[in-house]
């Protein structure tokens, strides 16, 4: 689970750049859309909507944009109009990536992601081309500041967590989706603040790769974070710490 932990310990720095950006609330409202239309406004029902909106919260977005997000959603015809799409394909040295997109329109979505993926060394592919690799997975992480091994350990196994591993900064918490809320739940209970909670795709194997095709990978995956209608980015790129030290060093 390497790779996803070090990719995801550099989205909790692209987080706050997307966020001074503007980008994230954007993002974020098109997800609260879509999870309204899939089954409803009301989030003690639609427990997709109820993610969105944590996601939304922790990202600091403001109560009346969320309240707006959603009563779009429930009532115009372009909240209606949003749909969500998979992508899938392979970035340079055959590293598979899916991508969660958010678009109102995919004959603009999808010309504009393959031609990020064919600039970055990779190529889309079809559906089920990549998807096989990954498992869906609920993740949390903790900042380490929040409390020490012992105490996210017994939190967590207590919530029925499969593994719990560690990053510089983070304590990662991996459970079977089914669980996803009982480990929240029992973080909440120990007076654990976790900074990341979603059900998100693991891969089953992982790719190493050597110096510059890793930094392309990199860059392809910076870029399609980046676009507007992205919400989320899966790999299994294994991203070793020399290879980290490296990349950082020509930042």
């Amino acid at each position: 689970m390497s790779g996803h932990s070090h990719w995801s310990s550099i989205k909790h720095q692209k987080a706050s750049a997307d966020a001074k950006r503007g980008k994230a609330f954007s993002k974020l409202a098109k997800l609260i859309a879509v999870a309204v239309k899939a089954a409803g406004a009301d989030p003690d029902t639609n427990l997709r909507l109820r993610y969105a909106i944590d996601a939304a919260r922790a990202a600091n977005m403001p109560v009346d944009s969320i309240k707006r997000a959603i009563s779009r959603a429930s009532g115009d015809e372009d909240g209606a109009r949003i749909e969500e799409i998979v992508y899938e394909g392979y970035g340079p040295g055959g590293v598979a990536i899916i991508v969660n997109a958010v678009t109102d329109n995919r004959n603009r979505t999808a010309p504009e992601l393959r031609k990020l993926f064919e600039a970055n060394g990779g190529n889309l592919g079809q559906s089920g081309s990549v998807s096989w690799m990954f498992k869906t997975t609920g993740f949390v992480s903790v900042p380490k500041t929040s409390c020490d091994e012992d105490t996210i350990t017994m939190a967590a196994l207590d919530g029925g967590a499969e593994d719990i591993s560690a990053t510089e900064g983070y304590w990662e918490i991996y459970c079977a989706p089914a669980d996803f809320e009982k480990v929240k739940a029992a973080l909440k209970n120990a007076n654990i603040a976790f900074e990341t909670a979603e059900i998100t795709r693991i891969a089953s194997t992982e790719v190493t790769l050597a110096k510059e095709a890793a930094k392309r990978c990199m860059n392809l995956l910076s870029a399609l974070e980046d676009h507007e209608d992205v919400q989320n980015v899966n790999n299994n790129l294994r991203l070793t710490d020399e290879l980290i030290a490296l990349l950082q060093k020509e930042e």
